[in-house]
Parts: structure tokens; sequence; C-alpha cells
């Protein structure tokens, strides 16, 4: 098996097709008596991890693109309005993908994860912040990584060291991260039960008596920076190298896969651009994982 994009999209459309054979219940809903769509749900993802990966951040754009260079792989590719419709309720059967691939992956047995969360920009001007259907989800925060405020969202990504999303989670710019980390592990208790005695490493915001007590209830090892005035806490001499490693996966999503140049008008809209990118992330580790290669979270041999 070798490295290359259209590898990597026969692989994802494989692995869809026979998810969706194997549980029909993936499929999104569609009425009873309509026409049965002439692109399979296969068909209507895979394309659209492939857009993520080369960088388009235009449905337009892309289905310019699709219909002049791949008609030969998707030939009943629909036109805008259709394609960003259908992709919008599949959003549930990326869901499930993304958790798929990743546990099909080496990196799912990883004993260390990593949490932060990184903004998710919506708009800039203030007659944006309140118009927008987003309005109300996404708000005003602030980012202390890069010093400035911002209005939108966020998303919180539960990782290994490896880069592979475990959990994830998309709010509003003030959200509170320890509530967010508990949300996502009650959301998927199979995952905490797989993962027994798991360590999570945080920065600083993670903090409190009360929510550590919370993750050690949930047989977790929180493992956090002291904060001022706190003494030296374990794993000290860990905390600043793997701090690189969470600010270089988020650097994978803004910068190779254009997190922060989504295009979501909407919350579905926002939703599931968020998700693909995510499926793309998760599907270039699990191919890279499964070809032996040996930075598993590079994406260079499928962004062109």
């Amino acid at each position: 098996m070798t490295t290359d994009l259209n590898t990597l999209a026969i692989a994802i459309y494989v692995k869809i097709d026979d998810a969706l054979k194997a549980s029909p219940d993936l499929v999104p809903w569609r009425p009873k008596g309509g026409i049965a769509p002439t692109l399979s749900d296969a068909e209507l993802i895979t394309p659209a991890v492939m857009s993520a990966l080369l960088g388009f951040t235009s449905e337009r754009r892309w289905l310019r693109h699709a219909y002049a260079e791949l008609t030969g792989m998707f030939p009943y590719l629909p036109g805008q309005s259709g394609y960003g419709k259908r992709l919008r309720k599949a959003s549930g059967l990326v869901l499930h993908m993304i958790r798929m691939l990743a546990a099909d992956t080496s990196l799912w047995s990883d004993d260390v994860w990593v949490i932060d969360s990184t903004p998710v920009e919506c708009g800039r001007s203030r007659e944006t912040a309140r118009r927008s259907d987003l309005a109300g989800w996404a708000t005003y925060g602030y980012c202390a990584s890069h010093s400035r405020y911002f209005w939108g969202l966020r998303l919180h990504l539960l990782c290994t060291l490896g880069g592979l999303p475990v959990a994830f989670a998309l709010t509003g710019a003030k959200a509170d991260e320890r509530k967010t980390l508990l949300g996502m592990l009650d959301a998927a208790p199979e995952l905490v039960a797989a993962h027994p005695g798991q360590t999570i490493i945080g920065d600083k915001n993670y903090y409190g008596r009360a929510f550590e007590r919370a993750v050690a209830d949930r047989d977790l090892t929180l493992l956090r920076p002291a904060r001022k005035n706190e003494p030296e806490r374990a794993g000290a001499q860990l905390f600043k190298p793997l701090r690189q490693v969470i600010e270089s996966i988020n650097q994978t999503f803004k910068g190779q896969l254009d997190l922060e140049r989504h295009g979501g008008r909407t919350p579905a809209g926002v939703v599931i651009r968020v998700l693909t990118r995510i499926l793309a992330l998760t599907a270039a580790i699990w191919h890279n994982d499964k070809t032996g290669q040996p930075i598993k979270r590079s994406l260079i041999a499928y962004d062109h």
C-alpha cells in the first residue's frame, strides 16, 4: 500500500462502505418515498476528506476542481447546494468513522493523553457577531497562546501524544474547559472503560480539587503545571515538551487543515466542516500507521 491521496481516498471509501453494509442504521435519514441518490454516502464523505487535505476552504471551488479532475472517481457529484445539504446530514456517520479509524490504529492504546482547546474563529465584524446564525453559541473569547481576542467557538481536543484525536467537543469561546472535559468523558463511557488508569496532561486551566477528584473518580490521572502560589507538582519536567506537542497538533489543524477558514455560517455548517477536518487528520494517521510510516501525523503525502 502506498501513501498518496488517491490510495488514501480508496481506503477511506472502502472503510465507509463496509461500515454502512455492516451497520445500515448509520445511513443518514432520507424520506422513504424519495428518489435513491446516485451518489453513495461513502462517495460523499470521501471527497469531503480530500478537500480538507488539499486545502480547499470553499465548497464551490472544491466542486469545480472535482468536476474537472475527479470525475473518474466520483462521476455523480451533485451541485453545491445538494452537496452541502447531504454532507450536513451525514455528521453522525462522520463521527462514527472518526472513532472507527482511530480505534484501528496502534496509537489508540497509548497510555497518555493531552487535552487543550483552540479557537475556531467564526467572524470579525460587529455586524457578523450580531446577525449571524451562530450568535448565541459563538461568543467573544481570548486566546492566551496568541494574545488575541476572537469571536467564535473553541475546539476542545483530547489526543494521544502522536496527535490522534480520541475525543473532542465544539463549544462557545467562554466555555469552562474543566466542565467540557468531564462532559467529553461522560459522553463516551466506553472510551474511559477501555483505558483504565489513563494519564491526562493539561495546562494550568485544568485545576481545582473538585475537578481533580472528579477525574480520579473516573479512574484517570491528571497531570498539570503548578499554578501561581502552588507547590511544584508531579511530572513538572514533562510539561514543557508535552506542551509543544499539543500546540503542534493544533497547528496541524490550523496551518494544514485550515480549521479557522472553515467557512461555516450556521451551526450545522460549522460542525460538519470541523468534523471533516478531524476525520481527515484521523484518516491520515490511520493510513500512515497501516503503511508503517515513521511519522504518523504527517500530511505531506496527501496535500497535493
